[in-house]
């Protein structure tokens, strides 16, 4: 049985929530400097979690 992370459409959905919450935190939240900082870490978040869970995935299959 596999791992449900083989499927993009979680691992994707997993980068955007998070990402998407970071947003949230900072639009309602945060102002000045602090809130660009966040929102580069929710731009981070959205690309680079989507690779990292791609890279364990194949790491753990081998």
């Amino acid at each position: 049985m596999g791992s449900p992370l083989e499927n993009p459409t979680i691992r994707y959905g997993m980068g955007l929530s998070s990402a998407t919450i970071l947003v949230l935190v900072a639009f309602f939240f945060l102002e000045g400097m602090m809130q660009w900082l966040v929102l580069g870490f929710a731009v981070v978040e959205a690309v680079l979690v989507p690779q990292f869970l791609k890279m364990s995935v194949e790491q753990a299959s081998d």
